[in-house]
C-alpha cells in the first residue's frame, strides 16, 4: 500500500527533474551518444568514460554540458507532466486513505505517456544536441539552444519533426514511469519502518528511505527502459524517414540483439544518481511545500 497522498503544485515534479538532469547531464551526453555511435567492425567499444574523456579533449569541459538547454526544456514539459499527472492521479486514488500498489502502476504508466507526448518535442532536440559532435560537420545540426533549435527543427521539418520517434518515445516513458515512479513508491512503501539488517535501525520517511527506493528504482527502470531508450535514440538521431522496424532490423542484423542493451552502464549511472536526485529533490520539495502552507496558515490564524 502506498501513502496517503497531499496535493501539490502540477510543475514541482519539472523543478525537481530539472534540478537533478542538471547534475548528471554528462552522463546523460554519454549514453545517448553511446546509443547513436555505429559500431566500427573490429573495433572496441568505447566505455562511458571514454566517451567523455574524448568530448573534453576535442571540445573542452564546456562540451560536457552541450544540450543542458534541451535537457531542461525537457524536464520542464516531460517530467512535469509526467510527475505532476501522477501526482493528481494518486490523490484522487488515496481519498479513502490508501491505494494499492497495482493501481499506482497503472496510473503511472498512463501519466507517462501523457508526459512523452508533451515532451517529444525537446527530446528531438535533446537527442540531436548531445550527439551532434559524433556527426560527421556537413551533417551536423548546429543548434545552439533549445530555442532556436526548436525554430529550426519547425521550419525544416515541421510538425513531422517535432513528432519523430513519438511512438517509441511514449512507449519508453510509459515504461520509465511505471519502472521508476511507480516502483519507488513501491519500494519505499515496502521498506517503510522495516529494519536494516545487521544495523537494526527502522527506515523512517527521510533522505536515507528516500535514497535507497530511489536507487532501487533506477535499477528497476534501467533495465526495463534500454530496449527503447536505445531505439528512441536511433530514430531521433537520424536525418533520414527510416522507421522503427526498419532501425530494428538493420541494428540486430549488423550488431546482434545485445543492441538492445548497448550504453546501459552508462544508462545506469546516469539513471541511478539522476533517480536518487529526482526523488530526494522532489521530496525536499514537498517537504518545503508543507511547511509553507503550515506558516501561511498559522499566519492567517492571527
Amino acid at each position: 500500500m502506498a501513502e496517503q497522498s497531499r496535493g501539490y503544485p502540477f510543475w514541482l515534479g519539472g523543478i525537481a527533474a530539472s534540478l537533478a538532469s542538471c547534475c548528471t547531464h554528462p552522463l546523460d551526453l554519454a549514453k545517448v551518444q553511446m546509443q547513436t555511435l555505429r559500431p566500427i567492425p573490429g573495433a572496441k567499444s568505447m566505455s562511458a568514460f571514454a566517451v567523455l574523456r574524448t568530448s573534453i579533449a576535442t571540445s573542452g569541459v564546456r562540451s560536457l554540458y552541450t544540450g543542458v538547454s534541451a535537457s531542461i526544456l525537457r524536464h520542464m514539459t516531460y517530467s512535469l507532466v509526467r510527475l505532476g499527472s501522477y501526482e493528481k492521479m494518486k490523490l484522487s486514488l488515496s481519498k479513502d486513505g490508501h491505494a494499492s500498489s497495482w493501481r499506482l502502476l497503472v496510473a503511472a504508466m498512463i501519466a507517462g505517456g501523457l508526459g512523452g507526448v508533451a515532451g517529444n518535442p525537446a527530446d528531438v532536440l535533446l537527442v540531436r544536441m548531445t550527439s551532434d559532435i559524433i556527426r560527421p560537420p556537413e551533417k551536423r545540426y548546429n543548434y545552439s539552444n533549445a530555442l532556436t533549435g526548436l525554430v529550426s527543427l519547425i521550419r525544416s521539418e515541421g510538425t513531422t519533426g517535432l513528432m519523430r520517434g513519438i511512438g517509441t518515445n511514449t512507449l519508453r516513458a510509459v515504461l520509465m514511469n511505471g519502472s521508476q515512479v511507480g516502483s519507488y513508491d513501491f519500494f519505499k512503501s515496502k521498506l517503510m519502518h522495516r529494519v536494516i539488517p545487521f544495523l537494526n535501525i527502522k527506515f523512517k520517511d527521510n533522505i536515507l528511505l528516500h535514497s535507497v527506493a530511489s536507487c532501487l528504482a533506477g535499477l528497476v527502470a534501467t533495465t526495463v527502459c534500454a530496449p527503447a531508450d536505445v531505439l528512441r535514440s536511433r530514430l531521433m538521431a537520424q536525418s533520414g524517414n527510416a522507421g522503427l522496424m526498419t532501425i530494428l532490423k538493420r541494428s540486430m542484423r549488423d550488431e546482434g540483439p545485445r543492441f538492445l542493451f548497448r550504453g546501459w552502464t552508462p544508462a545506469f549511472v546516469r539513471l541511478g544518481p539522476n533517480t536518487v536526485l529526482l526523488f530526494v529533490f522532489f521530496e525536499q520539495l514537498k517537504n518545503g511545500w508543507d511547511t509553507m502552507a503550515y506558516d501561511r496558515k498559522n499566519y492567517n490564524l492571527f
